[in-house]
């Protein structure tokens, strides 16, 4: 099972942490992560973060990523809730959650997920500061944390 979306509005750790563990019985673990909006970049303290997507793109390629989670791990439910539009500090803006008979599974897909939709899904952010605004860039860390998927499936 797996549920794929982008969202403006905030969402509920419990309650999609409480949907995910009902749609998994039988699991033996659910890992969850929550992305938020950092206060500071650097010297600069930010005012917003707003995020643009290609829609119908940007599912597309999440399903895709998550797709391959399920080839590579035994994975039993798969959750992607990605928020667009403005978000300010402390705001959640990504939450993963997998379920699996075994732990190590769960975790592993979970980093596989977020690593990627760092790197592969067509998502654009641009940081607001009190002086200026500017988009951000690819992180050689995110490419590298990426590449590191490739390498164990080759």
């Amino acid at each position: 099972m797996r549920k794929i979306v982008l969202q403006p509005q905030d969402f509920s750790l419990s309650d999609e942490y409480g949907l995910l563990r009902q749609r998994s019985r039988g699991s033996g673990a659910v890992v969850t992560f929550v992305g938020l909006v950092r206060d500071l970049e650097g010297d600069s303290e930010l005012k917003y973060l707003s995020i643009q997507h290609y829609p119908g793109m940007t599912e597309k390629l999440i399903s895709q990523t998550v797709d391959e989670s399920f080839e590579r791990w035994t994975i039993k439910c798969v959750t992607v809730i990605h928020r667009v539009g403005k978000l300010t500090p402390s705001d959640q803006i990504v939450f993963i959650g997998v379920s699996a008979l075994h732990r190590a599974d769960a975790f592993l897909a979970g980093q596989f997920i977020m690593d990627y939709i760092k790197t592969r899904a067509t998502l654009w952010k641009r940081v607001h500061y009190k002086d200026r605004s500017e988009w951000v860039r690819e992180k050689v860390s995110d490419n590298l944390a990426a590449g590191r998927w490739r390498l164990t499936h080759e």
